[in-house]
């Protein structure tokens, strides 16, 4: 639908069209047969954005892929992911001449489904922003953001550019630094790393076969996830000052850096995309929820990188809420009613804090050089190596489909 002005009363405002308020809006719409009037609201137009390229790939687990094969995304994008066949994790000095892989497992669940699939930010971002546009349920108000909001049986919003809308829910997925969860008077809890993650494409000569590496190196870990043809996008985790310096450094020289960290695995490398980097940080929210408000994804919690699982937590959110409204609404209930935000933070929140501690622990595990504590961590990887069974666990744990999951991550409509 093309960009709208805001205008009328709204069942549902969701402010932020990045992944996750794109596949929150598509859910909702999809679910709710037309019933209700859900607006998407963004300070950016919401479409394609060849125009600032994203040189990010994502990992999305297979309850992710099943949750876009009904939102009617997976088919525009499958063309540009690749299925992770295979892990492989070292733990090793950036120096070693030799990096052996401790632990290695086949990526496939039960019925030889990948438990994973490595898919560009760019084709997945216009793959959900065109199938967004193509719903008419959907009102996207862009550019626009709201400037405040107020009320109890309904919410006055008021926006930027002077517009003033009623809505009986609004929902945040609007980011890490979310303006509005700050005006719900949610306050988060979190810190900063004294890392930088980086990121960039290469091409390489030998084929990946679809493995996926984790190198876990001194300054933190160095993952190689595979891409369609013979590519692979690093997302790369390093100490900031040591961050600076690479960063700074000419194609040619970064390149060189990239290779001592590459393993020499895949033959002769060369940059194939943007390099790009952001400082990390962990933040969660005290509550996911206030009078007819709700957070979603980056709003809600940002954990560190080193699983990859970033995005698969914002689209179980949306995945839950979208579960949590459409089942109230179907009994009779208020959309923004206490009953479904209720379920909707029993159902997430734990599960986020869960993750955020455990990736947060992960890091400071493994992001360091002491030679007793690598020792250590060797003799663990070692022993899950030859434990079939936690292996399995492992793997359907990242595929997101152990637990009390969703229906749109069990690939059901909702």
């Amino acid at each position: 639908m093309a960009n709208a002005a805001p205008n009328g009363r709204y069942d549902i405002v969701i402010s932020g069209a990045s992944y996750a308020g794109l596949a929150l809006a598509r859910a909702l719409s999809q679910a709710l047969e037309g019933s209700a009037r859900i607006a998407l609201v963004d300070r950016r137009p919401v479409g394609p954005r060849g125009s600032a390229p994203d040189a990010r790939a994502f990992a999305l687990s297979a309850g992710s892929k099943r949750m876009l094969e009904i939102l009617g995304v997976w088919g525009l994008v499958a063309d540009a992911a690749q299925p992770v066949a295979a892990i492989e994790i070292t733990d090793s000095s950036l120096d070693a001449g030799v990096r052996p892989v401790l632990l290695t497992y086949e990526n496939a669940v039960e019925g030889g489904e990948p438990a994973s699939y490595i898919v560009p930010a760019g084709p997945l971002n216009d793959a959900l922003a065109e199938v967004v546009a193509g719903d008419g349920g959907i009102e996207i108000v862009a550019p626009e953001e709201i400037a405040s909001f107020v009320g109890d049986a309904a919410l006055d919003l008021t926006f930027a550019g002077g517009a003033a809308v009623k809505a009986s829910l609004l929902i945040a997925a609007d980011g890490r630094n979310s303006p509005l969860r700050g005006m719900a008077g949610i306050k988060s809890v979190g810190r900063s790393y004294p890392q930088t993650g980086i990121v960039t494409t290469v091409a390489h000569a030998k084929p990946h076969n679809g493995h996926a590496v984790q190198h876990f190196l001194p300054g933190g870990p160095f993952a190689i996830l595979p891409l369609p043809g013979n590519r692979a996008c690093i997302t790369w985790t390093e100490e900031a000052d040591e961050a600076r310096r690479i960063l700074a450094l000419d194609d040619a020289a970064f390149l060189e850096e990239v290779d001592k960290r590459f393993g020499g695995k895949l033959g002769t490398l060369s940059l194939a995309g943007p390099r790009q980097s952001w400082p990390l940080e962990l933040h969660l929210a005290r509550s996911y929820i206030a009078p007819r408000f709700a957070v979603v994804g980056d709003a809600a919690h940002v954990v560190h990188p080193i699983a990859g699982q970033g995005l698969n937590l914002a689209l179980r959110d949306a995945a839950a809420l979208t579960e949590a409204i459409t089942d109230a609404a179907r009994l009779g209930l208020d959309l923004g009613s206490a009953q479904a935000l209720e379920r909707y933070e029993r159902w997430r929140r734990f599960d986020a804090a869960m993750s955020t501690a455990a990736f947060d622990g992960l890091n400071v595990l493994f992001s360091n050089d002491l030679t007793l504590l690598r020792a250590a961590r060797d003799v663990g990887l070692g022993l899950v190596n030859r434990s079939p069974m936690l292996k399995q666990l492992f793997v359907a744990e990242a595929a997101g489909i152990t637990g009390d999951v969703p229906r749109l991550l069990r690939g059901e409509a909702v």
